[in-house]
């Protein structure tokens, strides 16, 4: 079960309900904080760490195998009670919300949630600032295309666990390479075989793309006409579906020829005919973020989690486990050592070039992220 299969699991229309019943609350103006004003005491004396992931993202023990989590207890001395219950963003953003919004604990003292849900928290005030000084692997060592984000440019509040692309994926045994999003949403021999994403950021990022506008600092100009080239291939019949992760299943079967695709399925599927493509517009890149909130008891601990996930032996291991991109410049020569197939992986480690080529999408206020995401389900019938 790959961490994107988890995400997409409850489907389009789930994620779209979610987001508008939790949207209300999180905007109220009130619930604003100011980090330095909801601090508690820090306690990581008693050496403990709370942390909360999602299902499947972090290595497990097998056969005396030594996890990372196991090795970074042993090490420090720190007792981790981590718990993989961040099964889809807005549905965690309904168990934390209130207390966040009034400066309460919420019993943990990290959090991992994907980058559009990170730059919400950190909108409004419900992450603790990281010491820089305790966590100079993160710094030294984060890969650069991860770096300069506008919503955390100097990664202040934020450090990505695991990241991953977001491109095609064809059956080479069914249909020529698909080598753009152009293709895929104008081929006649793809017509009505071809599934887009229900992830907005990810789908529109493209389209944004495909337009010559840019996901990171695009106007509402630019959103609309990319919108309407999606309208027109939905309406057009070139697009079979939205979905979730099981675009894999039918790409297999030959239900669809190409899709829209997350890297880490493509490779946790194993499939020799299914190929994915870096598309000719790029790419979109994507992160699930570690993050200290507001009354988090530990953090000093949770800095230490920080920097020793951060060192380049500690993130090949893991990365050698779950398969998406590992975050940490060095890393790859690391997995040299544990396995040498995995290091030449440009699904785990993509070259320069393919970074060069990355997207990120930019950060939306409240109000414009209702209206972009309400434009998007009319489309896609979320």
């Amino acid at each position: 079960m790959s961490r994107r299969t988890v995400l997409r699991g409850v489907g389009g229309a789930a994620f779209l309900a979610g987001s508008a019943a939790v949207l209300p609350l999180f905007g109220t103006p009130d619930r604003r904080q100011d980090p330095a004003d909801c601090r508690a005491p820090d306690r990581s004396s008693d050496r403990r760490l709370i942390v909360s992931n999602w299902p499947e993202y972090i290595d497990q023990p097998d056969d005396g195998y030594v996890t990372t989590l196991d090795q970074f207890q042993k090490e420090t001395g720190i007792q981790v009670s981590y718990t993989a219950d961040v099964n889809d963003n807005n549905e965690f953003f309904a168990k934390i919300v209130n207390q966040l919004g009034a400066c309460e604990s919420v019993n943990r003292d990290m959090f991992m949630l994907t980058d559009w849900a990170a730059a919400r928290t950190i909108e409004m005030g419900w992450i603790q600032p990281l010491d820089a000084a305790k966590v100079p692997n993160l710094h030294n060592n984060l890969i650069s295309s991860l770096q300069g984000l506008g919503w955390d440019p100097d990664r202040t509040y934020s450090a990505p666990w695991q990241a991953g692309l977001t491109g095609i994926a064809y059956n080479k045994t069914k249909v020529a390479e698909v080598g753009s999003f152009t293709d895929l949403l104008t081929r006649p021999d793809l017509k009505g075989r071809v599934t887009l994403l229900t992830e907005m950021r990810d789908t529109m990022g493209f389209l944004l793309l495909k337009n010559g506008a840019d996901p990171a600092d695009f106007s509402d100009d630019e959103w609309g006409v990319a919108m309407e080239d999606l309208r027109r291939a939905s309406d057009g019949g070139q697009i079979r579906a939205f979905t979730g992760n099981d675009y894999v299943q039918d790409l297999a079967a030959g239900n669809i020829v190409a899709c829209e695709a997350w890297s880490g399925d493509v490779l946790a599927a194993g499939d020799p005919n299914i190929e994915f493509v870096v598309p000719e517009e790029g790419l979109m890149i994507w992160a699930d973020n570690m993050l200290v909130p507001n009354q988090a008891e530990h953090q000093a601990n949770a800095e230490k989690w920080i920097d020793y996930y951060y060192r380049p032996d500690v993130a090949a291991k893991l990365a050698a486990w779950v398969n998406y991109i590992c975050p940490v410049e060095g890393a790859q020569a690391e997995m040299e050592k544990i396995d040498p197939e995995l290091a030449a992986d440009p699904l785990i480690f993509p070259d320069d070039e393919t970074l060069a080529m990355t997207h990120s999408f930019m950060a939306l206020d409240e109000f414009t992220m209702r209206e972009y995401e309400g434009d998007f389900a009319d489309v896609t019938g979320g």
